[in-house]
This record gives structure tokens, sequence and C-alpha cells, in this order.
């Protein structure tokens, strides 16, 4: 048996960054090379998708516990506050957004929506800028009402409004 340690129960919702929220169905083990090895099958509501990933690989994909109400609140009050200015170059601004979004803290997420919705507001963004946009928003709402127990149309909402805010 796999001496990895299990960090997530069976029905508990996770975010596996740049994929969304998902739901840990159970976790089972199986023979991968003559090894034993403990696996979380995840569902991804948002793809419609179940995955297996390695319970000892998890922490380094980033997979975490969705966060709490206050964290998701904190997240909706960053992306109305004022920011630093961000780079013009659209492939620096597209690297350093999607380095955030690897690492995949609600923070960061909603910092990468706050930007990029202020630069579209001056600028189209460039195709890849806007699929990294659509990504970001989808995540936070996703983690969002989980977190806050509101539908997806709510939070929509509520962020827009926060964004138009300043």
């Amino acid at each position: 048996m796999s001496d990895a340690a299990v960090c997530f129960q069976v029905d508990q919702k996770v975010v596996y960054p740049s994929q969304g929220v998902g739901i840990i169905l159970s976790i089972e083990e199986k023979d991968f090379r003559n090894e034993k090895i403990l696996y979380y099958v995840i569902y991804l509501e948002v793809s419609d998708m179940t995955i297996m990933v390695p319970v000892d690989k998890a922490e380094g994909l980033g997979i975490r516990a969705i966060v709490t109400e206050g964290e998701a609140l904190q997240a909706l009050e960053l992306i109305g506050e004022d920011y630093d200015p961000i780079p013009s170059d659209w492939k620096l601004r597209y690297q350093m957004n999607l380095d955030l979004l690897k690492k995949g803290s609600v923070m960061d997420i909603a910092a990468i929506v706050r930007s990029l919705y202020h630069r579209s507001k001056v600028k189209e963004l460039p195709i890849l800028e806007r699929k990294l946009y659509d990504s970001a928003l989808k995540l936070l709402e996703d983690e969002v009402s989980f977190s806050l127990k509101k539908n997806k149309e709510e939070v929509e909402t509520l962020i827009f409004n926060r964004l138009e805010s300043r």
C-alpha cells in the first residue's frame, strides 16, 4: 500500500487549479507498474469529467480544499480594490497571469480577473489572454459560489458589481 498521506475525504469539495472545483468521489488503490498507488477520484462538474490523481501528487498539482466563506469574501473585496499598473506587453502579462493561475489561490485568481477585466476596458484582449480571463473568471465564480453557498448567477453579479465599483 502507498504511504501517501490522505489530506482530503470522500465528498469533500476541492479546487484543481486551472480545472475548477471538483468533488472527491472516492479514494482508491490501483496497481501501477507493480506498485500499489492511492488515488483521489475527482469529479469536475465544469467539464463533466472524472479524473484520478495520485494522492502523493495532489499537493504538487496545487489541489486544495475550497476556501472558507471569509476567504471568498476577501477575494470579492480584492477585485474592487485599486491595483498596480500591469505591463502593456500582453505576452509578459499573459505569462505573469498564467503563473498566478497555476499557483491557484483564490486571491491570485481574483487578481487575474481584476487586472484583465480592467485591461479589456482599455483595449480588447488578445485571444490567449481572453481565454485566460474566461478561465480565471469561471474558476472564481465556481469556488466563491460553493464557498458562499450561492448560485453562480448571483456570484457573477457580485463579481461584476465589484469590478464596476471603481
